[in-house]
């Protein structure tokens, strides 16, 4: 069986998208960092409609930790046929308010997370030349964002990261693909008031906000055989608001 680890599982688009995968037959493997307990509910949710998974907590910021994690999927699962780096935080304010360390932490789980996740899963990608990443990154990564100067330059950094191992990997029949939402209905937006998400959704030519699943469907057409010549490509899923 097909077997896939996402960072930042246990909610959003990551507990979407662990469920969609299971759906589709996959071993999951769930990473968590504080969410202990909807990560444990996420498994046996897997679980209880017939798939397989476990849940693994790692911090993404730690190079090493991520490294165990790894070795943890693949001890249970034999292989990690896809990686989905979506483990994320935002960063809301204006620049100037904007610490080094807001800077810092923002870009450690953003974007140095998706490094190390990379890193760790890719030596035996490459041996058994076969694998698939998916990174998530945001369509502020693409416009950039007013007052999310930190959030929309580390997700910008996760779309180079994307079109450059895009190349390096194709070689070693390796894809590497990136999804960019728009604006979803998950607890990062929570701080939206109601009036800023009805005005986003009449900007949204589809006139909505999007759902974790829709995201989740994304990043399993990404994964799957269904894309298989598509590598290095940035898949905007937003209902139109950037056109």
């Amino acid at each position: 069986m097909p077997s896939v680890l996402i960072t930042g599982a246990s909610r959003g688009i990551g507990r979407a998208t662990a469920l969609a995968f299971a759906k589709a037959g996959w071993w999951v493997a769930a990473n968590y960092n504080n969410s202990m307990e909807e990560a444990l509910s996420l498994v046996e949710e897997i679980k209880a409609m017939g798939g397989t998974a476990i849940a693994i907590k790692c911090d993404v910021s730690d190079h090493d930790a991520c490294a165990s994690m790894v070795k943890q999927a693949k001890d249970a699962f034999g292989h990690i046929d896809a990686m989905i780096n979506n483990a994320g935080i935002s960063c809301d304010m204006l620049f100037t308010d904007t610490t080094p360390e807001d800077w810092r932490r923002t870009f450690a789980i953003n974007t140095d997370g998706a490094y190390n996740c990379c890193h760790a899963v890719l030596g035996d990608m490459i041996a058994r030349k076969k694998g698939a990443i998916v990174n998530v990154s945001s369509i502020w990564g693409v416009t950039g964002g007013s007052c999310e100067v930190a959030y929309s330059a580390s997700k910008a950094a996760l779309i180079g990261l994307t079109k450059a191992l895009a190349k390096e990997m194709g070689p070693s029949n390796i894809r590497v693909n990136c999804v960019a939402p728009g604006v979803i209905s998950t607890d990062m937006n929570r701080n939206l008031s109601p009036a800023d998400l009805q005005a986003l959704s009449d900007e949204t030519p589809l006139c909505r906000i999007g759902t974790p699943e829709e995201i989740a469907e994304t990043i399993l057409f990404l994964a799957s055989e269904m894309s298989s010549f598509i590598t290095g490509a940035v898949l905007g899923v937003n209902g139109g608001l950037l056109i």
